[in-house]
């Protein structure tokens, strides 16, 4: 659902973002991006919605290159960044109703899935509100509904747990698997170790822009924990 191959991207004056980068999301899949602040995670994310351009590599969601078929890759992804910058001037309604008219999300489908993911992360009540009043996580929900509401191949994630309390987290959580099932894939960046080592399937570690660990959780961390693996490897790569 998602191959990366030799992605490199590097920022002017010469700060390289990421280097030479490879991994691979199957369908079905959740797939979890750790590695410490400055390691590469949301350049490597942007570089997969389109919103950076990079020097050498593929990215293809689906088979579709992002670079030469940008906006068909775009019509089957969703992206939630770690700080949604959503329009303060709709209420969460409209743009719910603005997302889905540009995905050309059928009516009566975009009122069912509003309904039924509203109301499971208890946003039901304030649609009507405008979305300045919100709270950060309140912004976060709505920014999550909006991914989930096309039903795209490849759900791009960063950092989607911030501001989220408790039970918002769990419900969300339990949105990202039963999504994955349905053949859907999950790429998702967070510092959360423990929540990465419970929820995904796949995980990979980065280090300066640099790949260093990557597999099945099993592969990954062994006998140990992730917490233990992810500090041993990332000195190691010292």
């Amino acid at each position: 659902m998602l191959k990366i191959e030799h992605l490199t991207k590097t920022y002017p004056g010469g700060k390289i973002g990421v280097s030479d980068l490879s991994l691979e999301v199957k369908a079905g899949e959740i797939y979890g991006f750790i590695g410490h602040n400055g390691a590469g995670k949301t350049t490597t994310i942007k570089a997969i919605v389109g919103l950076h351009t990079f020097e050498q590599g593929t990215v293809l969601i689906d088979g579709i290159s992002v670079t030469s078929d940008p906006l068909r890759a775009k019509s089957i992804t969703a992206y939630i960044p770690d700080n949604p910058e959503l329009y303060d001037n709709l209420s969460g309604m409209q743009f719910l109703n603005f997302v889905g008219d540009i995905f050309r999300v059928p009516k009566n489908v975009r009122k069912e899935r509003v309904e039924r993911y509203a109301t499971e992360l208890e946003l039901r009540d304030a649609l009507n509100n405008q979305v300045s009043s919100y709270s950060h996580g309140m912004k976060q929900k709505l920014a999550i509904i909006a991914a989930f509401m096309h039903e795209p191949k490849l759900l791009v994630m960063d950092e989607p747990f911030v501001g989220l309390d408790p039970k918002a987290a769990f419900t969300v959580k339990n949105m990202m698997r039963e999504f994955c099932n349905k053949g859907s894939a999950i790429f998702f960046s967070t510092h959360v170790l423990e929540v990465a080592e419970k929820l995904c399937d796949k995980i990979a570690i980065i280090k300066d822009g640099r790949l260093i660990a990557s597999g099945t959780m099993e592969e990954v961390k062994g006998n140990a924990s992730l917490e233990e693996v992810f500090l041993e490897v990332t000195e190691e790569a010292n």
